[in-house]
């Protein structure tokens, strides 16, 4: 499987509470931080949810 590298570009204060949570569940903390996770569709779903917030790295 696949690995996609997903950073945080933006922060999430002042957004919709589900758009924070899915920053959380993605396992971003602070602005710049990249985390790398598994490329699956459930993934891709939580990035398409925060695609303003988030760059995904390949």
């Amino acid at each position: 499987m696949t690995m996609i590298k997903i950073k945080l570009i933006k922060s999430p204060i002042g957004r919709p509470e589900t758009h924070k949570k899915t920053i959380e569940a993605l396992g971003l903390k602070k602005i710049g931080q990249v985390v790398e996770k598994k490329d699956t569709p459930q993934i891709r779903g939580m990035i398409h949810q925060v695609n303003y917030m988030v760059e995904v790295l390949e």
